[in-house]
């Protein structure tokens, strides 16, 4: 009988134990897969994130610095295939070149551009000995310029020029006509000019520029389609 009641007794006290042992382990179970499925903490994408939102920043800043002066001023030199005469043939001419750009925004400006072109064309064989005349031609021009393309190392522009060409043929002729050695006689006449322009920058205000050029003029009722190239410094300053 003593038994008895001793196991009696155990079960009375086991039982009600039991929901409890039951509904902890249950939530035990259930808390573990829940643990599993939670998402890792975003840390190394954040600190990615802010990485290339820094370098961004910077690079913007850097386009600012270098691009956002209302001015620029370029000095150089060129080089250009020109018809001196009707039926001559295309003489190499070497150029001086300045130009001033006024920027109304990192983009567009208005560029006042001056150039002169010298060169020594064959004439063939006459009666003057002449066969070699210096010659020289300038050319005064005006014409928007547009930055296609801006990075804080380089940068690249097209620009479209109209003006004035004033051509000297008779500088070395002693005194004879230019038209009598088959050269186009002195006169003024139009000039256009179009090119794509690369620029490298040595500092923010400072950079190398290479430009492809072609330029058109209309010496003695011609149209002379001369095709070449400026090369030179450019210089930025001011604030926008």
């Amino acid at each position: 009988m003593v038994a008895i009641r001793r196991i009696a007794l155990t079960l009375a006290l086991a039982v009600p134990a039991l929901p409890a042992t039951w509904a902890q382990e249950t939530s035990s179970s259930s808390a573990a897969p829940a643990a599993q499925t939670q998402p890792a903490e975003p840390g190394s994408q954040s600190v990615q994130a802010r990485i290339r939102a820094r370098r961004e920043q910077r690079q913007q800043q850097a386009i600012h610095d270098t691009y956002g002066h209302p001015y620029e001023v370029f000095v150089g030199g060129g080089y250009l295939r020109f018809k001196p005469g009707p039926n001559l043939q295309k003489v190499t001419m070497y150029s001086w070149d300045v130009a001033v750009t006024r920027y109304f925004d990192q983009k567009l400006g208005v560029t006042a551009d001056a150039r002169g072109y010298y060169g020594t064309p064959f004439v063939g064989l006459n009666d003057f000995s002449i066969t070699r005349p210096a010659i020289s031609t300038y050319g005064f021009l005006v014409g928007p310029t547009y930055r296609l393309y801006k990075r804080p190392k380089y940068s690249v522009s097209a620009r479209a020029l109209g003006g004035v060409a004033v051509g000297n043929f008779s500088g070395d002729t002693n005194g004879f006509k230019p038209s009598t050695l088959g050269l186009y006689d002195d006169s003024n006449t139009y000039a256009i000019s179009g090119g794509v322009v690369g620029e490298a920058n040595i500092s923010p205000n400072l950079s190398l520029r290479l430009s492809g050029d072609y330029y058109g003029t209309g010496f003695g009722s011609d149209l002379q389609n001369s095709v070449g190239f400026t090369y030179g410094f450019v210089y930025r300053f001011g604030k926008q």
